[in-house]
């Protein structure tokens, strides 16, 4: 059962991919230019975003983006109104990662994916849906994680930031669903990026961008709340996290051992 609105056609929706100039965010980015959609293009360094907008001048528009900067979000929400009288997605893909134990705790590097992957896409909300609730239309996608599932090793940092944003999603759906606002909120397993490649163990079912992108689109279009993948492995992490925690510690256990 689709629990928010299908989509069948791209063509024209006005999308705003942040975190578009690599990994996950850049191959949503060109997948839907493909497709037809006119994509405004954010990140902090523009090289990759122009010359992703220069293969779609007619489509596409860059917008450089500090994530952190809260000042920074009503100057980039007067270009979207100015630009393309505003949006009809936000596709949130921006994100900081470093593997960190109980013993590495940094105040630096807590602070830093603290406001990355969750004040950001916050604010990244907080920006665009006063307009989405005017016009009672709007979707919003956020990147959170099956690192967000439950305690997992070398996500200390990582994980409470992406368990935050599941719940932040479901909070979010909740309140604006039935004001014609649709709220996805997508968990991806192992997908090889320059974040990913920090990664000193061996990262079961991994996947391309551009596949991670695709499922992303194809639960967008049947209207998914939560869009997890690849199935082969995101299934059984469902599993694991509604086990009792004297055997699902016993299971994570093992996989720190070897990680």
């Amino acid at each position: 059962m689709s629990m928010n609105p299908r989509i069948n056609d791209w063509k024209n929706r006005r999308v705003w991919v942040i975190g578009a100039s690599s990994g996950i965010g850049h191959a949503v980015a060109s997948l839907l230019l493909q497709k037809g959609a006119r994509v405004v293009l954010s990140a902090r360094h523009d090289e990759k975003l122009r010359a992703l907008a220069k293969l779609w001048p007619e489509t596409s528009t860059v917008l450089l983006l500090d994530v952190c900067d809260e000042q920074a979000w009503p100057d980039a929400n007067e270009v979207l109104q100015k630009t393309w009288q505003g949006i009809d997605h936000l596709i949130f893909c921006a994100a900081d990662y470093e593997a960190v134990r109980a013993w590495t705790l940094n105040a630096n590097r807590i602070r830093e994916m603290v406001n990355t992957n969750l004040e950001g896409p916050m604010l990244a909300v907080a920006t665009v849906l006063p307009a989405m609730l005017s016009a009672r239309n709007g979707s919003i996608s956020i990147i959170a994680s099956v690192a967000g599932y439950m305690g997992l090793p070398k996500a200390l940092v990582y994980g409470p930031t992406k368990a935050a944003l599941i719940n932040f999603c479901e909070s979010l759906y909740l309140d604006v669903h039935d004001k014609g606002i649709a709220v996805s909120v997508i968990n991806p397993g192992f997908v090889d990026t320059a974040l990913t490649k920090q990664n000193d163990f061996k990262m079961p079912a991994l996947i391309t961008p551009d596949t991670a992108a695709r499922e992303i689109l194809q639960g967008l279009e049947a209207g998914d709340f939560e869009i997890h993948f690849p199935k082969r492995f995101t299934r059984w992490l469902h599993l694991i996290r509604h086990l009792p925690y004297s055997l699902k510690f016993r299971i994570l256990a093992k996989v720190a051992a070897q990680s």
